[in-house]
């Protein structure tokens, strides 16, 4: 069976990541600069808070750079679809770092309270808001692109085998671009820690709460590391290759004992991983005393599921009773 490239395969979210990468470097230089000049403490924190996330959404840009620059090189067995993973996988732990770091900053506020700059502090929040909304739309358009670039592939692909297109209606997940959601996740909690600072210095502000901002800093950790949490789990998944929970693997089992000659044909070994967003390789071993089963016959099975894209298979012939 031919072995496909898999990786680099998404320019609408290369394109994406870019521009957010670009328009989030700008923001950072500018309130840094801003801050230096008006010596505002709030303008600086929100800089090189920025800071982080310009590092870890360049790092998705540049995972789709390589994954397209080295798609073709044979040294990577099955494409560098993974290197968009890996990415994924340390933007979710730089993720963890952050909210760390901001629920040390506010446990440290809140044991020793400072004066609060109310309207700079504000203004800062509506920027980071503004530049995240605008960042989380272009990410979102990026992704609504490719859904439906592949969902209009796998309705070609799967016309012919109608009684198919059902196994994977709840898999959305599964195939998601885990290194465009590292990218968007990054953007959605910068925004949500910007709406909870825009409340809390609010409240600060007209009614003297001056503990609410720390106090919303550690809510908003909370927010970041449940989110960051979800994309280590998934993107952690994949490169450890668990994945044979996946409904795949019991479309191969049904597969491999459809339409058999014989009640003495079992599986002895089975291996299933993803190479691919939505394309997945396995490998096989069949006892069997059925002598017309053959590996052919077996991707020919198989085959109905388009997803597999590559598989070895062994089969081991065993003597029926009598013969």
């Amino acid at each position: 069976m031919h072995v496909h490239v898999y990786g680099g395969d998404n320019p609408a979210a290369e394109r994406g990541t870019r521009i957010v990468m670009w328009i989030t470097a700008f923001t950072m230089l500018a309130e840094i600069t801003a801050g230096w000049w008006f010596n505002s403490m709030a303008l600086l924190a929100d800089g090189w808070h920025m800071s982080s996330h310009t590092l870890a959404i360049g790092l998705s840009t540049f995972a789709y750079a390589a994954a397209r620059r080295y798609a073709h090189d044979p040294r990577f067995t099955f494409g560098t679809w993974k290197i968009e993973v890996l990415a994924g996988f340390t933007s979710a732990v730089l993720l963890i770092g952050i909210a760390a770091m901001m629920v040390a900053g506010s446990i440290e506020r809140l044991l020793a309270p400072q004066d609060i700059h109310y309207r700079e502090a504000m203004l800062v929040g509506v920027l980071g808001l503004a530049v995240n909304v605008v960042c989380a739309f272009i990410l979102g358009d990026a992704h609504h692109h490719h859904d439906h670039h592949h969902g209009h592939d796998d309705h070609h692909r799967h016309e012919h085998a109608h009684e198919h297109e059902h196994a994977h209606a709840g898999q959305h997940g599964h195939h998601a671009d885990l290194n465009l959601k590292a990218a968007y996740v990054h953007v959605i909690t910068d925004a949500a820690t910007s709406v909870l600072a825009i409340v809390a210095l609010a409240g600060g502000w007209i009614y003297g709460w001056a503990w609410l901002d720390p106090a919303m800093g550690v809510v908003g950790a909370v927010v970041v590391a449940i989110w960051a949490k979800n994309l280590l789990r998934d993107t952690a998944k994949v490169l450890l290759d668990r994945e044979m929970d996946h409904p795949v693997v019991q479309e191969i089992r049904e597969a491999v004992m459809a339409n058999r000659e014989s009640e003495h044909t079992r599986i002895t070994d089975l291996h299933v991983w993803r190479v691919g967003r939505q394309h997945y390789a396995c490998a096989l071993s069949v006892v069997t005393d059925n002598p017309a089963l053959t590996p052919d016959e077996m991707r020919r099975r198989i085959g109905i599921h388009e997803e597999v894209v590559h598989s070895t298979i062994e089969i081991r012939h065993a003597r029926r009773e009598g013969a």
